[in-house]
């Protein structure tokens, strides 16, 4: 393997070499959950869902956990409006999450862990801080010295002096300097709360990753990961905190997502330009969004707009009527156990299998590997136009698109929809109905077909079908 990251820390793409051969410890930072997810949001479970797969493909057991921040102000004012509570609230939209990232097509990740129920974790990390001088307490809160890490900064490549001067007039005259940042925070009257040593509370934002992340993964963990906005401070910020209190480097590869814009513009609440992902997935398959969020490497920007996403769609069309053309040429030759796949084939798909792993392991240059799956494409429809293929040829072309898509999956057969074998038979009886001149039956299997979105097409070798 030579699969090298570009790592936020070292400014470089680094060699990947895992702590232990063959296993890897990925934490990515998930979603407060008080509303459904957005297109934003989306970026980053894709993004480190394609790492993680990659990363199981090249042979090594991956352990992702990916939390949910279950206690926040934000959930706290949901819970306000809506009349409910913060644990209410939370499970709404964290079941609106695994509806969202299941209507993407991903899979779960290994663990995600709550706040909420990782209390213990977060409070004796704090004592452990406290008592190594790292913590100070003062009215019920509690903060972190950062004048006494020496390396804070080293991610974001900042300084402290430098960062001094960003902090707004107003600081909280508690902190023993203005870059101080909470570890606990004392309840306000009426808010849900935890018992700690120094009063009823619950933990800040930047705490609860560092606790997670050592419960789970250990003192050192392979990758953490997270959208770009992260970087500073929440990410500088479990460096400090956990580095202080284990000793040991916290992550030996930090990985960053880019933006999304809408339109050429930055995404807020406050333009009102927010897209949410179960309103995307009504209009669009998940291959599609998947194939837009992938069309660029993961660390540059994205734009959004009728035209990326109609492209995605576009693209996505002609991987699907590629494989499907392959599967249901398969369906009407003959297998020959003894024959050998072509070798000028065999060379072509090689030579697609190698480009699309090196390019992957660049850094996971997903648009250049999406490409040598469009070489891929081009291959099978030029065998397809061959008067006699052999079965073999045919298997060893899906086989190679299977490896590629197992990682990108820009491919699937969704929910509800017939399955290749069912197409096969429903063809076959309306050829057969139309024989013995049934057009009452003919038409029903074509008005079937058509929608569950099947198109039936003449060619030299017989009646074809494609998805929509």
């Amino acid at each position: 393997m030579a699969l090298k990251i570009y790592n936020t820390l070292t400014r470089n793409k680094d060699l990947f070499v895992p702590q232990e051969p063959g296993k890897v410890k990925m934490y990515v930072c998930g979603p407060t959950v008080y509303d459904f997810i957005h297109i934003g949001n989306a970026r980053p479970m894709i993004v480190f869902d394609v790492v993680r797969t990659y990363l199981e493909q090249l042979g090594n057991e991956v352990n992702y956990v990916v939390n949910f921040t279950d206690i926040d102000d934000k959930l706290i004012r949901k819970a306000e409006q809506t009349g409910s509570t913060v644990p209410e609230v939370a499970d709404t939209f964290i079941g609106a999450y695994y509806e969202d990232l299941e209507g993407l097509g991903l899979t779960r990740a290994t663990l995600n862990p709550r706040v909420t129920e990782n209390m213990d974790s977060i409070l004796e990390f704090i004592q452990e801080l406290e008592q190594k001088s790292f913590a100070y307490e003062n009215g019920g809160d509690v903060f972190y010295r950062t004048h006494k890490f020496k390396d804070y900064g080293k991610l974001s490549h900042q300084n402290i002096e430098e960062l001094q001067f960003g902090i707004r007039i107003g600081v909280d005259e508690r902190k023993e300097h203005p870059e101080d940042f909470v570890l606990w925070k004392a309840a306000k009257p009426g808010e849900i709360a935890w018992s700690s040593p120094w009063g009823d509370g619950r933990p800040g934002w930047h705490i609860e990753c560092s606790a997670m992340a050592r419960r789970y993964l250990g003192d050192s963990i392979d990758i953490h990961g997270g959208g770009q906005d992260l970087q500073f401070p929440h990410h500088e910020c479990e460096v400090a905190q956990t580095e202080a209190l284990t000793g040991k480097k916290f992550a030996n590869y930090w990985m960053h997502n880019g933006y999304i814009n809408i339109n050429n513009e930055k995404m807020s609440k406050s333009l009102g330009n927010g897209i949410l992902v179960k309103d995307l997935r009504k209009q669009y398959k998940w291959e599609s969004i998947r194939y837009f969020m992938l069309s660029s490497q993961y660390r540059n920007p994205l734009n959004f707009n009728d035209e990326t996403i109609d492209q995605a769609e576009k693209s996505t069309e002609r991987i699907r009527n590629a494989v499907d053309n392959v599967k249901h040429r398969l369906t009407a030759v003959v297998e020959d156990k003894a024959a050998t796949v072509n070798e000028a084939l065999q060379d072509r798909l090689t030579d697609i299998i190698a480009t699309y792993h090196a390019k992957m392991q660049d850094d996971f240059n997903t648009p250049d590997a999406i490409t040598a799956m469009f070489e891929w494409v081009y291959e099978a429809n030029a065998l397809l136009q061959e008067p006699v293929v052999k079965a073999v040829d045919l298997h060893a072309l899906l086989q190679a698109f299977n490896e590629m898509n197992q990682v990108l999956r820009l491919y699937a057969v969704h929910e509800g929809e017939l399955i290749d074998e069912e197409i096969e038979k429903l063809i076959v009886e309306r050829v057969n109905a139309r024989k013995d001149k049934n057009w009452g039956r003919a038409d029903e299997i074509r008005d079937l077909l058509d929608s569950r979105g099947i198109v039936l097409e003449d060619t030299a070798q017989g009646m074809r079908w494609r998805r929509k």
